[in-house]
Protein backbone atom coordinates (compact mmCIF):
# COMPACT_ATOMS: atom_id res chain seq x y z
CA UNK A 1 0.00 0.00 0.00
CA UNK A 2 1.53 3.36 -0.78
CA UNK A 3 1.80 5.67 2.13
CA UNK A 4 -0.75 8.29 1.11
CA UNK A 5 -3.63 5.63 1.57
CA UNK A 6 -2.54 4.66 5.22
CA UNK A 7 -4.46 7.09 7.17
CA UNK A 8 -7.61 6.80 4.95
CA UNK A 9 -7.86 2.84 5.68
CA UNK A 10 -7.46 3.45 9.21
CA UNK A 11 -10.50 5.26 8.99
CA UNK A 12 -12.31 3.37 6.44
CA UNK A 13 -11.63 0.22 8.69
CA UNK A 14 -13.07 2.56 11.84
CA UNK A 15 -15.91 3.65 10.16
CA UNK A 16 -16.71 0.60 8.82
CA UNK A 17 -20.39 -1.33 9.58
CA UNK A 18 -20.41 -5.08 9.55
CA UNK A 19 -24.05 -5.53 9.03
CA UNK A 20 -25.11 -2.84 6.50
CA UNK A 21 -21.51 -4.20 4.27
CA UNK A 22 -23.81 -7.50 3.88
CA UNK A 23 -26.95 -5.81 2.95
CA UNK A 24 -24.65 -3.22 0.52
CA UNK A 25 -22.83 -6.32 -1.06
CA UNK A 26 -26.37 -7.69 -1.35
CA UNK A 27 -27.95 -4.96 -3.14
CA UNK A 28 -25.31 -5.33 -5.86
CA UNK A 29 -25.90 -8.73 -6.46
CA UNK A 30 -23.18 -9.94 -4.08
CA UNK A 31 -20.30 -8.80 -6.77
CA UNK A 32 -18.43 -6.31 -4.33
CA UNK A 33 -17.48 -6.09 -0.71
CA UNK A 34 -18.08 -3.29 1.32
CA UNK A 35 -16.66 -1.88 4.85
CA UNK A 36 -20.31 -0.81 4.97
CA UNK A 37 -19.76 2.77 5.18
CA UNK A 38 -23.08 5.13 4.24
CA UNK A 39 -22.06 7.48 1.22
CA UNK A 40 -22.12 10.86 3.55
CA UNK A 41 -19.96 9.37 6.02
CA UNK A 42 -17.65 8.48 3.27
CA UNK A 43 -18.05 12.04 1.75
CA UNK A 44 -17.08 13.56 5.67
CA UNK A 45 -14.26 10.78 5.34
CA UNK A 46 -12.92 11.62 2.13
CA UNK A 47 -12.77 15.47 2.72
CA UNK A 48 -11.33 15.25 5.93
CA UNK A 49 -8.31 13.04 4.34
CA UNK A 50 -8.51 15.05 1.04
CA UNK A 51 -7.76 18.57 3.61
CA UNK A 52 -5.16 16.68 5.66
CA UNK A 53 -3.13 14.63 2.76
CA UNK A 54 -3.92 16.35 -0.05
CA UNK A 55 -5.19 15.08 -3.64
CA UNK A 56 -3.25 12.06 -4.98
CA UNK A 57 0.54 12.43 -5.57
CA UNK A 58 0.84 13.02 -9.59
CA UNK A 59 3.85 11.15 -9.87
CA UNK A 60 2.22 8.19 -8.13
CA UNK A 61 -1.48 8.62 -8.98
CA UNK A 62 -1.83 6.02 -12.00
CA UNK A 63 0.23 3.47 -9.04
CA UNK A 64 -2.57 4.05 -6.28
CA UNK A 65 -5.55 4.32 -8.59
CA UNK A 66 -5.06 0.90 -9.48
CA UNK A 67 -4.62 -0.27 -6.02
CA UNK A 68 -7.87 1.03 -5.38
CA UNK A 69 -9.17 -0.62 -8.00
CA UNK A 70 -7.99 -4.04 -6.82
CA UNK A 71 -9.25 -3.70 -3.52
CA UNK A 72 -12.24 -5.61 -2.54
CA UNK A 73 -13.91 -3.35 -1.07
CA UNK A 74 -16.01 -0.84 -2.96
CA UNK A 75 -15.54 2.24 -0.94
CA UNK A 76 -11.75 1.81 -2.10
CA UNK A 77 -13.09 2.11 -5.84
CA UNK A 78 -15.33 5.05 -5.33
CA UNK A 79 -12.20 6.91 -3.75
CA UNK A 80 -10.48 6.18 -6.41
CA UNK A 81 -13.00 8.08 -9.09
CA UNK A 82 -13.85 11.26 -6.59
CA UNK A 83 -10.02 11.80 -6.47
CA UNK A 84 -9.38 11.23 -10.06
CA UNK A 85 -12.46 14.08 -10.55
CA UNK A 86 -11.10 16.31 -8.56
CA UNK A 87 -8.34 16.90 -11.12
CA UNK A 88 -9.97 15.84 -14.33
CA UNK A 89 -9.72 19.24 -16.07
CA UNK A 90 -5.35 19.37 -15.69
CA UNK A 91 -4.85 15.64 -16.60
CA UNK A 92 -2.89 14.54 -19.59
CA UNK A 93 -4.19 13.31 -22.52
CA UNK A 94 -2.88 9.66 -22.04
CA UNK A 95 -4.90 9.73 -18.97
CA UNK A 96 -7.94 7.96 -20.92
CA UNK A 97 -5.87 4.66 -20.68
CA UNK A 98 -6.79 4.39 -17.56
CA UNK A 99 -9.97 5.33 -17.80
CA UNK A 100 -11.03 2.34 -19.91
CA UNK A 101 -8.77 0.18 -17.61
CA UNK A 102 -11.38 1.23 -15.14
CA UNK A 103 -14.42 0.92 -17.06
CA UNK A 104 -13.60 -2.59 -17.69
CA UNK A 105 -12.45 -3.77 -14.41
CA UNK A 106 -14.71 -4.71 -11.96
CA UNK A 107 -17.85 -2.64 -14.52
CA UNK A 108 -21.04 -1.95 -13.05
CA UNK A 109 -23.16 0.67 -13.19
CA UNK A 110 -22.05 2.65 -9.95
CA UNK A 111 -18.35 2.62 -11.86
CA UNK A 112 -19.40 3.31 -15.71
CA UNK A 113 -21.79 6.24 -14.74
CA UNK A 114 -19.78 8.02 -12.90
CA UNK A 115 -16.67 7.64 -15.21
CA UNK A 116 -18.65 7.87 -18.43
CA UNK A 117 -19.95 11.59 -17.21
CA UNK A 118 -17.62 13.06 -14.85
CA UNK A 119 -14.31 11.75 -16.24
CA UNK A 120 -14.49 10.64 -19.85
CA UNK A 121 -16.88 13.64 -20.71
CA UNK A 122 -14.77 16.03 -19.57
CA UNK A 123 -11.54 14.48 -21.00
CA UNK A 124 -13.73 14.61 -24.69
CA UNK A 125 -14.47 18.35 -23.96
CA UNK A 126 -10.71 18.81 -23.53
CA UNK A 127 -9.35 16.42 -26.12
CA UNK A 128 -11.81 16.14 -28.86
CA UNK A 129 -9.67 15.16 -31.60
CA UNK A 130 -9.30 11.37 -29.62
CA UNK A 131 -13.39 10.95 -29.58
CA UNK A 132 -13.84 9.40 -33.08
CA UNK A 133 -10.66 6.89 -32.67
CA UNK A 134 -11.43 5.54 -29.00
CA UNK A 135 -15.05 5.36 -29.17
CA UNK A 136 -15.12 3.83 -32.48
CA UNK A 137 -12.72 1.13 -30.89
CA UNK A 138 -15.32 0.93 -27.59
CA UNK A 139 -17.94 0.72 -30.01
CA UNK A 140 -16.44 -2.10 -31.77
CA UNK A 141 -14.85 -3.50 -28.67
CA UNK A 142 -18.38 -6.15 -27.90
CA UNK A 143 -17.95 -4.64 -24.22
CA UNK A 144 -21.17 -3.27 -22.78
CA UNK A 145 -19.32 -1.10 -20.05
CA UNK A 146 -17.08 0.55 -22.59
CA UNK A 147 -20.34 1.09 -25.24
CA UNK A 148 -22.49 2.33 -22.70
CA UNK A 149 -19.91 5.23 -21.94
CA UNK A 150 -19.91 5.88 -25.16
CA UNK A 151 -23.79 6.29 -24.84
CA UNK A 152 -23.34 8.36 -21.77
CA UNK A 153 -20.10 10.80 -21.86
CA UNK A 154 -22.62 13.63 -22.94
CA UNK A 155 -24.82 13.22 -20.51
CA UNK A 156 -23.83 16.92 -18.78
CA UNK A 157 -23.11 18.30 -22.47
CA UNK A 158 -26.35 19.90 -22.50
CA UNK A 159 -26.09 22.56 -25.83
CA UNK A 160 -22.58 20.80 -26.66
CA UNK A 161 -24.08 17.34 -27.62
CA UNK A 162 -23.18 16.17 -30.51
CA UNK A 163 -26.55 14.71 -31.61
CA UNK A 164 -24.99 13.49 -35.09
CA UNK A 165 -22.48 11.01 -32.60
CA UNK A 166 -24.77 10.29 -30.14
CA UNK A 167 -27.23 8.56 -33.09
CA UNK A 168 -23.76 6.83 -34.93
CA UNK A 169 -23.80 4.86 -30.73
CA UNK A 170 -27.46 4.35 -30.85
CA UNK A 171 -27.69 3.20 -34.44
CA UNK A 172 -26.07 -0.27 -33.76
CA UNK A 173 -26.99 -0.80 -30.35
CA UNK A 174 -30.63 -0.12 -30.34
CA UNK A 175 -31.92 -3.46 -30.73
CA UNK A 176 -29.35 -4.77 -28.17
CA UNK A 177 -31.15 -7.21 -25.20
CA UNK A 178 -28.53 -5.31 -23.08
CA UNK A 179 -30.49 -4.35 -20.01
CA UNK A 180 -27.87 -1.61 -19.38
CA UNK A 181 -27.45 -0.91 -23.33
CA UNK A 182 -31.17 -0.19 -23.28
CA UNK A 183 -31.52 1.79 -20.35
CA UNK A 184 -28.31 4.26 -21.28
CA UNK A 185 -30.13 4.99 -24.70
CA UNK A 186 -33.10 6.23 -22.71
CA UNK A 187 -30.93 7.73 -19.64
CA UNK A 188 -29.01 10.03 -22.40
CA UNK A 189 -32.11 10.85 -24.67
CA UNK A 190 -34.12 12.26 -21.40
CA UNK A 191 -31.22 13.78 -20.15
CA UNK A 192 -31.35 15.94 -23.68
CA UNK A 193 -34.76 16.14 -23.67
CA UNK A 194 -34.37 18.79 -21.16
CA UNK A 195 -32.29 20.80 -23.78
CA UNK A 196 -33.91 19.52 -26.35
CA UNK A 197 -37.35 18.70 -26.48
CA UNK A 198 -38.16 18.92 -30.29
CA UNK A 199 -34.83 17.05 -31.20
CA UNK A 200 -35.97 13.80 -28.96
CA UNK A 201 -39.59 13.74 -29.68
CA UNK A 202 -38.61 13.52 -33.25
CA UNK A 203 -36.22 11.08 -32.56
CA UNK A 204 -38.11 8.52 -30.60
CA UNK A 205 -41.26 9.20 -33.53
CA UNK A 206 -38.59 8.25 -36.55
CA UNK A 207 -36.85 5.44 -34.26
CA UNK A 208 -37.50 1.70 -33.41
CA UNK A 209 -36.61 1.76 -29.91
CA UNK A 210 -37.04 -1.17 -27.24
CA UNK A 211 -39.54 -0.38 -24.93
CA UNK A 212 -37.42 0.38 -21.95
CA UNK A 213 -35.24 2.60 -23.82
CA UNK A 214 -38.54 4.44 -25.43
CA UNK A 215 -40.38 5.30 -21.85
CA UNK A 216 -37.20 6.29 -20.43
CA UNK A 217 -36.60 8.75 -23.14
CA UNK A 218 -39.56 10.28 -22.72
CA UNK A 219 -40.02 10.64 -18.78
CA UNK A 220 -39.26 13.59 -18.06
CA UNK A 221 -41.55 15.11 -21.23
CA UNK A 222 -44.27 12.85 -19.89
CA UNK A 223 -44.06 13.81 -16.56
CA UNK A 224 -44.17 17.67 -17.79
CA UNK A 225 -47.41 17.58 -19.22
Amino acid sequence: MHPYLKPLKAAFQEAADPERAEKQKAYMKGQFEYYGITAPIQKNLVKEFKNEYGLLPETDKEEIVRWCWDQPQREWQYFAMDMLGRTVKKESEDIVDLYEELIVAKSWWDTIDYIASNLVGPYFKIYPDNINHRTSKWMGSGNIWLQRTCLLFQLKYKDDLDTDLLESFIEPLRTSKEFFIRKAIGWILREYSKTNPDYVNKFVENNELSGLSHREALKWLNNRK
